[in-house]
């Protein structure tokens, strides 16, 4: 998803237990282009008919069922890359277009689409920690202690002292990496926003102390794979429970099916789920995961400070529920430091932490002014 980051000056709010003496080093603007929704040649992403795989179905069974499929079909096992198991279980297999074609015809097989590149436009700005910022006050915030949150991103800094990150349940999907650990700064932004800790350091997070579970599917440039956020999602639902908030400042700037179908499958298991609207200034319904509804599915738009619309977020009420902040947001970054960013990527987190204080039940106070769709987004708060 791109990412909008402006530098500017952010007004401080009053305290609840946080120190204005923090410090930290201001820079000039960093910033890291990438073009996301561009498919990976001769690499396929194919989800099996739910009549064969359910719930219960392991990535094991399903590696057995594809194997079977792939010989039904003269295809080579070693095709396959990776299973992933679940309500909608399948496997990333390099495939030429023929076989893909082959495998759509399949009965066993419901869908059969390119892996693609899923990229961050990252610009930020290093600064000093403040008291409570204008976006938490804002929202509201809570103690989060005993919530989990599970964050599909580019990791989270595991030695962070303003986090609390469960390294045990952390996970990396990225090939070629071995450890969920931030390398990128963006994820461990977004966490900051959901959980960051109510101590005498830093800033304060909406769901203050919560359990920040590092899920990376992005790697050190902000690029990932669309296949790497499906193994995540079965790795969530595998892992997580009912009233767990998963976080995804991410998507693809195409429509994928698959993933708009486990991000439903894992809400469709109690878990809730924010997810950032996108930042193209478009119809969030034509971009994936952002298009999709459900009960427990969130999409998030973005507001500044004066509760204006943000130019860059995408819009549209057939797929975005609530609006929040995501405009020169200071949060966490890498190597103990904070930075300013903007972007949905920075609105999703604060409704996260909302899930994770009150459930489902998000209050709202005022509307997004200018909303482009000329029906205003509620702005979420506590």
């Amino acid at each position: 998803m791109k990412l909008t980051v402006l530098a500017a000056a952010l007004i401080a709010m009053a305290a609840c237990k946080k120190d204005k003496t923090s410090s930290g080093t201001t820079q000039t603007d960093e910033c890291v282009v990438g073009r996301s929704g561009s498919p990976i040649e001769g690499q396929y992403i194919v989800a099996l008919d739910p009549g064969i795989s359910s719930r219960s179905t392991s990535a094991a069974r399903v590696a057995d069922i594809s194997t079977s499929i792939l010989k039904d079909n003269d295809i080579a096992s070693s095709a396959i890359q990776t299973s992933f198991g679940g309500d909608v279980g399948g496997f990333v297999a390099r495939l030429t277009r023929e076989e893909a074609l082959k495998l759509q015809s399949d009965p066993n097989v419901a869908i059969v689409e390119p892996d693609r590149i899923i990229a961050l436009g990252t610009c930020f700005t290093v600064v000093a920690p403040t008291l409570i910022t204008w976006n938490i006050n804002k929202t509201g915030y809570g103690d989060g202690t005993g919530k989990t949150a599970w964050v599909m991103d580019t990791g989270i800094d595991f030695d962070h002292p303003d986090l609390n990150v469960d390294k045990t349940r952390s996970k990396t999907f990225v090939s070629g990496t071995t450890t969920a650990d931030d390398e990128n700064g963006h994820g461990t932004h977004v966490a900051g926003i959901i959980g960051a800790k109510n101590n005498t350091i830093g800033v304060l997070g909406v769901a203050s102390g919560a359990s920040l579970i590092s899920l990376r599917v992005l790697d050190k440039e902000g690029k990932g794979r669309l296949s790497y956020i499906i193994q995540a999602l079965s790795y969530v639902n595998s892992n997580a429970k009912a009233g767990d908030v998963v976080n995804m400042s991410l998507g693809e700037d195409v429509i994928s099916e698959t993933l708009d179908q486990q991000v439903q499958n894992t809400a469709n298991r109690g878990i809730l789920i924010a997810i950032a609207a996108g930042n193209d200034s478009k119809p969030a319904v034509d971009f994936s995961p952002g298009r999709t509804n459900g009960q427990n599915i969130f999409t998030v738009s973005a507001v500044d400070s004066l509760g204006n619309f943000a130019s860059f977020s995408n819009y549209g009420n057939d797929a975005v529920d609530f609006a929040a902040p995501g405009v020169r947001i200071l949060s966490t970054y890498l190597d103990g430091r904070y930075a300013r960013m903007s972007g949905t990527s920075m609105a999703a987190p604060h409704v996260a932490g909302l899930l994770l204080l009150n459930g489902r039940n998000i209050k709202s106070s005022g509307t997004a002014l200018n909303d482009p769709d000329g029906t205003p987004d509620k702005i979420a708060t506590k």
